[in-house]
């Protein structure tokens, strides 16, 4: 009896820990095995995995499954939470493809990590816009009017040159994509600039007149709808800072691959992202 309860409980252990390792949360990878094909419809298609943050980009993802499987692949988005761990997935061979990043970040991340990553398509780009806060609207703006933007270096330059564009501050010339508080020229409403990290911009809008704010942390929130203006697509913040498929070199040329780029720049693609995310979210294909 003894011997057959420790055999009962030893089962029931190992049970557990199998239910453990698959509950493990949205950061966790599946290892991808080639080739790998799953049942749809009855017929068995080669799997495409993709990691990508939650939004937009899985969302985006999971509105193209539909038109993969008629492509012919089964399309499985792992879903991460972090912007490392889909990079070295991808890199390791767990997972396909990540969506997530535009190429700057691609590019420092691969000097930093002695990776080799390559960008298959560009699709989106997420434009910073200028979101009210104490008050309504930019002609209301008023003298010593406080704005809050992100301090990471690229962000911050963006944010900007945003403000600069509706004349609110004047930059040095040439600075583009690189200039910082220290590039202002001209500030005749005398407006008080605080820099904080990008995820805090909205918490800490209530407490300033304006904040700028990266459309990927306006979507999916009421501030969306309140966006003052935004970056132009075609502006040089724009093409620079296109969101991304990334793959393993060669990889690009993969009918999987092929047949994701396809489905992810149709129109029918456009119409999504653009009926979804309004301008918080703009197609660059």
């Amino acid at each position: 009896m003894k011997k057959f309860l420790a055999i009962v409980i030893a089962g029931l252990l190992a049970l557990g820990a199998v239910g453990c390792a698959n509950n493990s949360g949205s950061s966790s990878s599946v290892t991808s095995t080639a080739p790998e094909t799953s049942a749809a419809a009855g017929n068995q298609l080669p799997v495409l995995k993709v990691a990508a943050s939650p939004a937009p980009h899985a969302e985006i993802l999971a509105s193209v499954k539909d038109a993969m499987a008629a492509e012919g692949f089964d399309l499985q988005v792992v879903e991460y939470t972090d912007y490392i761990m889909p990079n070295n997935a991808v890199f390791n061979g767990e997972m396909d493809a990540n969506y997530f990043q535009h190429q700057p970040y691609l590019t420092d991340f691969n000097q930093k990590n002695k990776t080799d990553l390559v960008a298959a398509v560009a699709i989106h780009f997420e434009p910073l816009g200028i979101y009210p806060g104490k008050t309504a609207t930019l002609d209301a703006l008023k003298d010593g009017a406080t704005i809050v933007v992100p301090n990471d270096p690229t962000n911050e330059a963006r944010a900007l040159n945003l403000l600069a564009a509706q004349g609110i501050i004047t930059l040095k010339d040439g600075v583009g994509l690189a200039a910082t508080v220290k590039d202002i020229t001209a500030n005749p409403k005398n407006v008080k600039i605080t820099e904080v990290e990008a995820a805090q911009v909205p918490m800490a809008l209530p407490d300033h007149d304006f904040g700028v704010i990266n459309g990927n942390y306006a979507v999916g929130t009421e501030l969306a709808d309140t966006i003052l203006v935004s970056e132009d697509p075609a502006s040089e913040a724009a093409q620079t800072f296109a969101n991304i498929v990334a793959v393993k070199p060669g990889k690009e040329n993969d009918a999987a691959v092929q047949a994701l780029v396809k489905v992810l720049t149709s129109e029918e693609t456009r119409k999504f992202i653009t009926e979804k995310y309004g301008v918080s979210v703009v197609p660059v294909f």
